[in-house]
């Protein structure tokens, strides 16, 4: 005998011997829990507030997700965007290689609000037929083009650093220089600071790692703050130099960023999360053990699946009442998740054949 509950919609489907899936009219839970996803700096919040069972409460929270991290993309292009236009201009006047590729990085990362808003305008469609988990995938995907834009920005600003080491050419208006370096870094750091903090409070691994470009952004525009320094006591090569560094500091964010962005798409998750479930799950009354236990990302939304060892002895109804208290269980234990699937199995007997060996020769060596 075993049991199977799903979290979506509340839809349950039983297995003795058959399937038989029906649909309660109970509405879903809401943890009503603002929780972070293990990102490149690792931390979970726990901010408590009231619970609540009603469906409204349920969506709502997901929905303003969306819209909060809609904002803070719009928000970071209007600043960054800004930015890049005033240290352009200065660009043009000043011939500074330096600060040239500081304003492309800096509108770079302007731009990949374009990838990140079109990923959280698909995560809100209703899964389908064909898309049956929804499209919070494609925030994933925004994340990997993040990364390649932080590479070719990368690319270009080596690019143009060797070039004027191989050409140098004296640096005009240093003053302006200067000035525009502390915008690229006021800019930077603030966008920085609100993406980052935006990206943790909805769970979106995108968001923050775009934010951490941007702080590091802001610390290649105090660079360039060097780099204006040296040209102004005559020293020409001060300037590729610093551009140089600043494509040293893009590649260490690359490299977190990409680092990060892969564990997402690998379905990677924090140990301390699974931990968590499991503790959550065995807690319940009935639960004699857990078995296989795998949680996933999908967008800034956790999924799990799970097996829980049941009395086999007990009823259908029965084990279907436990399973629907660990799911109960784990919607308020771990953070951001928004459907389980827990399947029971019968406490094992002496002499007892293994339930699942029907299903032994389908899976892989």
């Amino acid at each position: 005998m075993s049991d199977r509950h799903t979290h979506r919609g509340h839809e349950h489907a039983h297995r003795s011997g058959d399937e038989h899936p029906h649909r309660h009219g109970r509405e879903p839970h809401d943890h009503g829990r603002a929780h972070t996803s293990p990102g490149l700096r690792h931390r979970l919040a726990h901010l408590l507030t009231p619970h609540s069972h009603e469906t409204a409460d349920k969506l709502d929270p997901a929905l303003e997700s969306s819209a909060r991290g809609m904002r803070a993309l719009w928000v970071s292009l209007a600043v960054l965007g800004a930015t890049a236009l005033v240290q352009a201009v200065v660009v043009a006047l000043s011939g500074s290689v330096a600060l040239l590729g500081d304003t492309v990085h800096n509108a770079a990362d302007a731009l990949t609000a374009v990838p990140l808003g079109i990923a959280f305008v698909l995560g809100r469609r209703a899964a389908t037929r064909r898309f049956t988990y929804g499209y919070g995938r494609a925030e994933d995907l925004a994340g990997l083009a993040i990364v390649l834009t932080i590479a070719a920005s990368a690319a270009f600003a080596a690019w143009a650093a060797v070039g004027r080491l191989l050409d140098p050419r004296p640096v005009e208006h240093v003053p302006a220089v200067a000035v525009a370096a502390l915008v690229g870094f006021a800019g930077n750091e603030w966008v920085a600071r609100y993406r980052i903090r935006v990206g943790r409070e909805i769970g979106s691994a995108a968001l923050v790692a775009d934010g951490l470009h941007a702080r590091t952004d802001g610390f290649t525009s105090l660079a360039v703050l060097v780099g204006a320094g040296g040209a102004a006591l005559g020293w020409h090569l001060a300037d590729p130099l610093v551009g140089l560094a600043i494509t040293a500091a893009i590649a260490l964010v690359l490299r977190d960023a990409a680092r990060e962005v892969f564990r997402r798409v690998m379905d990677a998750v924090d140990p301390a999360l699974v931990d968590r479930a499991e503790q959550a799950v065995r807690a319940v009354p009935g639960v004699r053990g857990v078995g296989e236990l795998r949680l996933r990302w999908i967008g800034h939304r956790l999924r799990a699946e799970l097996a829980v060892v049941v009395d086999g002895e007990v009823t259908v109804r029965r084990a279907h009442a436990i399973a629907v208290e660990a799911e109960h269980a784990l919607l308020h234990a771990v953070p951001r998740l928004t459907a389980a699937l827990v399947h029971a199995d019968p406490a094992p007997v002496p002499g007892e054949t293994d339930p699942h060996l029907a299903l032994a020769h389908h899976l892989p060596a």
